[in-house]
C-alpha cells in the first residue's frame, strides 16, 4: 500500500526482532492517541514476576522461540476485550493462525484492522542493533546503550536499564529464523488484503516515525 489513508483506529506493527517495533509502536500510539501493547514486553514482565504464564513462557523465550498460538491468542483476546478505543499491536500476530484469529475476533464485533505497518531492516543491521540494545525493566523503554543517561539510566523514567536477557546472538538468530518462517506469511496475508504499509526502518527512528505518521492523512492534514 503506497497511498495515504485516513487516521486508523486499529494498527498492527510487524517486523523482525530489533527492527524498532517498540520505539515506533509507542510513538505511533502516542501520536494517534491509541492504546499500545507490546506482547514481548508483557511476556518479559510475566517472566520477571514469575507468574504462571511467566514460568511457562520462560524456557520458550530463552530458546529464542515464539509462544505457541494456544497461549498467545487468549492473552491477546483478554487485552483487546479490555480496550475502550483503538490500539497499536506490537508482536501480534506472529503467525498466520494468529492473524486469522485476530481477523475473526474483530469480524465477530463488526471491526477490522485499519493498517499494518511493516518495518524492513536487513539482518546485518539487526545484529548490530542487538549488540547495543538495552531495555528499562520499569517503564519498558527500549533503545540503544548510547541513549542511556549517566551510563545506565533510562531516559524516560530514570530507572536502571541494561541489556535484555534474550539478546544473545544465538537467541536472536533463532528469533529471526522464526520470523522468516512464521511471520513472513502474516506480512503476505495483509499484503493480499491491501492494508500493508512497508517502511525502510534503517533510517533514524525520528525519520521513520514521521514517515509512518505522514501516511495517515487525518494526522498530518
Amino acid at each position: 500500500m503506497s497511498s495515504s489513508i485516513a487516521k486508523p483506529s486499529r494498527v498492527v506493527l510487524l517486523g523482525p526482532p530489533a527492527s524498532g517495533k517498540g520505539t515506533q509502536g509507542r510513538s505511533l500510539a502516542a501520536s494517534l492517541q491509541l492504546g499500545y501493547l507490546s506482547t514481548g514486553a508483557l511476556l518479559r514482565e510475566h517472566v520477571e514476576m514469575a507468574t504462571d504464564l511467566g514460568k511457562e513462557a520462560a524456557p520458550i523465550l530463552a530458546r529464542g522461540e515464539y509462544l505457541p498460538d494456544e497461549l498467545m491468542c487468549p492473552i491477546l483476546a483478554k487485552w483487546l476485550s479490555q480496550q475502550k478505543g483503538g490500539w497499536v499491536l506490537d508482536g501480534f500476530p506472529r503467525s498466520l493462525p494468529q492473524a486469522v484469529f485476530l481477523d475473526d475476533w474483530l469480524a465477530a464485533r463488526q471491526l477490522r484492522i485499519d493498517a499494518v505497518v511493516s518495518l524492513e531492516v536487513p539482518i546485518q543491521e539487526l545484529l548490530t542493533r542487538i549488540r547495543g540494545r538495552v531495555e528499562c525493566p520499569e517503564c519498558r523503554w527500549s533503545g540503544q546503550q548510547h541513549q542511556l543517561l549517566a551510563t545506565d539510566k533510562c531516559p524516560v523514567c530514570g530507572s536502571s536499564a541494561g541489556p535484555r536477557a534474550d539478546d544473545r546472538e544465538d537467541n536472536f538468530r533463532n528469533r529471526y529464523a522464526e520470523f522468516l518462517s512464521l511471520t513472513q506469511p502474516v506480512i503476505d496475508h495483509y499484503q493480499a488484503q491491501g492494508i500493508l504499509c512497508a517502511f525502510d526502518a534503517t533510517l533514524d527512528a525520528a525519520t521513520v516515525a514521521s514517515q509512518i505518521l505522514a501516511r495517515f492523512t487525518a494526522v498530518t492534514s
